[in-house]
């Protein structure tokens, strides 16, 4: 690590710390934040010439304490007029965002698009948002960790730059700390960061989110991410051969959708998922048996996230290997017969007020039997990366007038996120998130460059072409 000082038009920066493990970009990202000229418009002066983004900085030659010269203008900020008519780019920050329809894209610091799409589609989720907003650097408690504190507290004040800002933000802090706690995130190869899963930054970070909030000591964060993610399952484990059967249950952050040669629809693949065999030690029979486990959702999340399973390990080349089949998906998904007969029962309240309210707008008498107002739903639905096991995720979301958990869910999602890995290997490629804003429209966030997408462009990255979905 070396503090230098950069002298730029009329302002000299002191004390700038440079991260020589890390690309001249990066550095450029840091000088971005402090001056906001951005990184393709500046000139640093070193020896040999201009500082390039992917220069060895063995080979720079910078010493300690060292003064350089930056050249660049920075965005400028546009006044509004005295008269005359208000144009979107003469508002204040604040308002451009607003008129503009959805937040601001992220940096790219070096193969860092896994992290940046995952960061999107979890910024969709308003609940989340709202629960960081509360979380302060006095809300650790001694379960939670220093490391997991301060990530926590970077992904709420990066959640709060996207939202303010109409120009591309570079995620300094938040990328530091995720590399701080989860070190597979910093690997290098050939000095060069590594392309990382999506499914597993989703997967960490959520992990991170549920032990910070479920601590922060508010009753009203007590069980923050669960409530928002977490699926409960309860399976039957049954052994044809003895006889032996068992049950557990288990509370998950995803649903699985397994590809295969019969697998054309992701409901296809959500029910091979909930289906498997497992070897284990039958007491019965005083040897290892075959059991079949069978699984049905027994508790829905608001946001409900499905993994497509495209990445596994091939023994023959000893790596990992992509499915890139096609796998369709809805707009809207209904996993009504996926859930327990108990959990169907709480369900048909629900259900039946959004069928009384869809027939009202076609003019037909409503159900005399039901009551209350419509659960009125919303359904995220995410395609993200796969993980090292070579699985998919996927999120949906429903919002409801009753308070209660099990009343206000109806089982009917609607597709609001998808997260996309272009490319045939699991170590490279390119990850890309398409979110869904509260005013209807998609967009397709691709690292710094929000860009805007048809609804009907949406299902068709369903696979099998340049871009497959992971997490939905």
């Amino acid at each position: 690590m070396l503090t230098v000082s950069v002298k730029w038009q009329k302002e000299l920066l002191k004390a700038v710390e440079i991260d020589t493990s890390q690309p001249p970009y990066v550095f450029k990202c840091q000088l971005y934040d402090l001056t906001g000229v951005p990184p393709e418009r500046q000139k640093i002066m070193v020896k040999g010439g201009l500082l390039k983004d992917d220069a060895d900085w063995s080979t720079v030659g910078l010493k300690q304490g060292q003064k350089l010269m930056m050249m660049g203008t920075a965005d400028e900020v546009v006044k509004a007029p005295e008269k005359g008519p208000v144009f979107m780019e003469d508002l204040p920050e604040e308002e451009q965002v607003v008129s503009l329809g959805h937040s601001a894209g992220l940096f790219n610091l070096g193969n860092t698009c896994y992290m940046n799409s995952t960061v999107q589609c979890l910024h969709s989720v308003p609940e989340l948002k709202s629960s960081l907003v509360k979380y302060s650097h006095s809300g650790r408690n001694n379960d939670v960790d220093q490391t997991s504190h301060m990530l926590t507290i970077a992904t709420r004040d990066l959640f709060g730059e996207l939202d303010k800002s109409v120009k591309p933000v570079a995620p300094m802090q938040f990328w530091t700390l995720l590399r701080k706690k989860y070190p597979q995130f910093g690997q290098l190869h050939n000095g060069v960061f590594m392309q990382q899963d999506a499914e597993e930054c989703w997967t960490q970070l959520l992990y991170t989110l549920s032990q910070s909030l479920r601590s922060a000591g508010s009753s009203e964060n007590l069980d923050t991410v669960k409530d928002l993610f977490g699926i409960d399952l309860a399976s039957r484990i049954h052994c044809q051969e003895s006889g032996e059967e068992t049950s557990e249950t288990e509370s998950v952050y995803s649903l699985k959708c397994h590809i295969s040669q019969e697998v054309n629809h992701l409901h296809e693949g959500l029910k091979h998922a909930l289906k498997s065999e497992l070897e284990k030690a039958s007491p019965a029979l005083g040897r290892s048996a075959i059991y079949l486990k069978e699984s049905r959702i027994n508790g829905l999340p608001r946001y409900l996230t499905i993994q497509f399973v495209r990445f596994f390990w091939k023994r023959e080349s000893n790596q990992k290997a992509k499915i890139l089949r096609k796998v369709d998906y809805p707009l809207e998904l209904d996993v009504y017969d996926l859930c327990s007969d108990e959990l169907r029962k709480q369900l048909e309240g629900p259900r039946q007020i959004l069928r009384d309210e869809e027939g009202k707008k076609l003019g037909l008498k409503a159900n005399e039997k039901s009551s209350s107002s419509k659960d009125d739903v919303k359904m995220i639905d995410g395609e993200g990366s796969s993980n090292a096991s070579g699985e998919s995720t996927v999120t949906t979301s429903q919002e409801g007038v009753p308070s209660d958990k099990e009343t206000r869910l109806t089982g009917i999602y609607d597709l609001v996120a998808v997260l996309t890995h272009k490319g045939r290997s699991a170590d490279s490629g390119h990850y890309v998130a398409w979110v869904k804003q509260e005013s209807g429209k998609w967009i397709e966030f691709d690292d710094d460059n929000p860009i805007p997408q048809r609804e009907e462009d949406i299902v068709k990255l369903s696979g099998g072409g340049k871009s497959q979905p992971e997490l939905l």
